[in-house]
């Protein structure tokens, strides 16, 4: 167990570059995330097999909560937001493999995670309202707010990374602690605990991630609502 979360462990070298442990989890699961998506999506049905049936009904579900949440085709951010659900869900879930210390119970992994979507979410601001469009929504409900709103800006972004690595790292120290102190088999009920967390835990980052772009893009709601092409209408 490392002793302080700002520690890194070194798990090989490049040349003289060395690579830390957190790099080579994150570099692992990027890669099944890559190849498992290209075969899972090889050979696409118009009758789904099992696999293709859970994956679909995986995106339906990603569309509708980016529909209840932002009230907008889900297309342009099906990628965003799928992505760093699965991602930090097999982060945190990579917690019961022996050995293994999850990338996103590292301040770095959590800081760029939260960097993702701080960039996403100005990006996809200014893709829907312009540049001018975006600032003055700075200015909302007056022009004194711009202080304020330039600083939830950031407080939010570091927010949401402190809330994934308090809870990832939490988990990770009590299971360490009890595993240490009970044996082998004691801490199991705790591990299973600590998957639910980390299944919560990328839900919650993913739904955030969801309200702040929704908020960037607030205008873009402008089209009538039930057909997936179709904009929501405005409440």
């Amino acid at each position: 167990m490392i002793s302080s979360p700002l520690e890194l462990e070194i798990a090989f070298h490049i040349g003289p570059v060395p690579i830390a442990k957190p790099v080579a989890t994150t570099w692992a699961l990027m890669g099944f995330l890559i190849v498992g998506s290209a075969l899972a999506t090889r050979r696409l049905a118009l009758r789904p097999g099992i696999v293709q049936a859970f994956l679909e009904l995986i995106v339906d579900t990603l569309d509708s909560q980016v529909r209840d949440t932002m009230r907008v085709d889900p297309r342009p951010y099906r990628a965003l937001f799928g992505t760093l659900f699965l991602f930090i869900l097999l982060a945190n879930w990579s917690a019961v493999i022996p050995g293994v210390e999850p990338p996103t119970a590292r301040l770095e992994t959590d800081a760029a995670l939260a960097l993702v979507v701080f960039v996403a979410t100005i990006y996809h601001g200014l893709r829907t309202q312009g540049l001018w469009g975006y600032l003055k929504t700075f200015a909302e409900p007056s022009l004194f707010m711009v202080p304020l709103n330039l600083v939830e800006q950031i407080t939010r972004t570091f927010s949401l990374f402190v809330r994934l690595f308090g809870n990832v790292m939490s988990g990770v120290f009590v299971v360490g602690i009890v595993l240490s102190l009970a044996g082998l088999l004691v801490p199991i009920p705790l591990m299973a605990l600590d998957l639910l967390t980390g299944a919560v835990q990328a839900y919650i980052f993913a739904t955030l991630a969801m309200v702040f772009t929704g908020a960037a893009v607030a205008p873009e709601k402008d089209a009538a609502p039930g057909s997936d092409g179709a904009r929501h209408g405005s409440d």
